[in-house]
């Protein structure tokens, strides 16, 4: 395959090696999915919300972010439905598994949150909730610090179509803007269509969402998110605009949602176009890969995440007096109960 794009390359010029390792990264974020559903059917998970459907767009996305902890490096403010950006980040799926269980050993909570919250400070990914859309409130912050400091990070949020509606979101593109100070956040919308049951085009008066940032006459763009190719190329030049100009950037991408909104919704599955099934189709026929080496992707990964799942499953439930635990910064106040119970 020719380094250069071409009109007849549908890889745009990217290198087969990175090709594989998003597939492959695209593969780890689904089978992880795919095994809380499975949990939280089974009674081994209390909850589960995340992402299938989305790997392509969020691969490309944290495969591209520069990594650190602190203003110097980018910031991360996610929902949850971000596996796969935490995945390409570096996390590893059993470190994930232990919050679905809600085991001690979760290093993002402690075992009292659900699944796919995410708070890891070496690597900027701010503290997650549940709350819809606030993720957009705190992103302000994180561009501030951003902007204030030499060089050339800047600010992620993300979210779905139906927060859009949420105040936060709107805040964020006024912040973003002020002509006193603009903000290096790159602010993505991942569309997939429904904003928990609602249709979008039931709720939507905008054509697109991208559309929004017409108002403040900021550089936005919609792509298909489902096209691993398209993403990368979308999110590498709205990350090159928000480093270098100092500015923010509005990154829509149109997604599937293959299992419903939550395991409240029965998280069956969907037929909806699968961009993993159409990535492998597409490095099949480009020869790439053979059908027999993606085969055998799937079948290492999911052997990956069943040991990783059968060693959280012997793994302690946090106990009962540790609910005070990393409450207060200096401790806890006198007036606290130190058996666990109620005040």
């Amino acid at each position: 395959m020719p380094n250069a794009a071409t009109a007849a390359d549908p890889f745009k010029g990217l290198e087969k090696a990175l090709l594989l390792r998003i597939h492959g990264l695209m593969v780890r974020a689904r089978a992880l999915e795919e095994r809380f559903i499975k949990m939280s059917k089974s009674g081994d998970g209390y909850f589960w919300i995340g992402g299938p459907g989305e790997e392509a767009f969020n691969v490309a996305v944290g495969l591209q972010v520069k990594k650190g902890q602190g203003p110097q490096f980018d910031y991360l403010n996610l929902h949850y439905r971000s596996s796969a950006i935490a995945l390409s980040m570096g996390v590893t799926p059993i470190e994930m598994l232990r919050q679905m269980r809600n085991v001690a050993t979760d290093r993002f909570s402690k075992g009292r949150n659900f699944v796919n919250h995410y708070a890891i400070p070496e690597i900027n990914i701010v503290p997650m909730s549940p709350t819809i859309e606030t993720q957009y409130a705190t992103a302000i912050g994180t561009g501030i610090a951003n902007a204030r400091t030499p060089g050339d990070a800047i600010t992620l949020v993300n979210g779905g179509d139906g927060g859009t509606a949420e105040g936060d979101f709107h805040s964020c593109l006024v912040w973003a803007n002020r002509p006193v100070l603009k903000l290096p956040i790159l602010m993505i919308v991942v569309n997939n269509g429904y904003a928990i049951s609602a249709k979008m085009r039931e709720e939507h008066g905008e054509k697109k969402i991208s559309d929004w940032a017409k108002v403040f006459d900021m550089p936005a763009k919609t792509i298909d998110g489902n096209d691993p190719v398209e993403s990368w190329l979308a999110v590498k030049e709205a990350m090159a605009y928000c480093r270098k100009e100092r500015k923010p950037y509005l990154l829509e991408a149109a997604c599937s949602r293959l299992y419903g909104h939550s395991s409240s919704s029965g998280a069956n599955r969907i037929p909806e176009s699968d961009c993993i099934a159409l990535f492998e189709t597409k490095l099949i026929d480009a020869k790439l890969a053979t059908k027999e080496q993606l085969e055998k992707t799937w079948h290492d990964t999911l052997a990956e995440i069943d040991a990783a799942h059968q060693q959280v499953k012997a793994e302690p439930f946090p106990k009962p007096e540790s609910i005070w635990e990393d409450v207060f910064s200096d401790g806890l106040p006198d007036s606290y109960p130190r058996s666990g119970g109620s005040l």
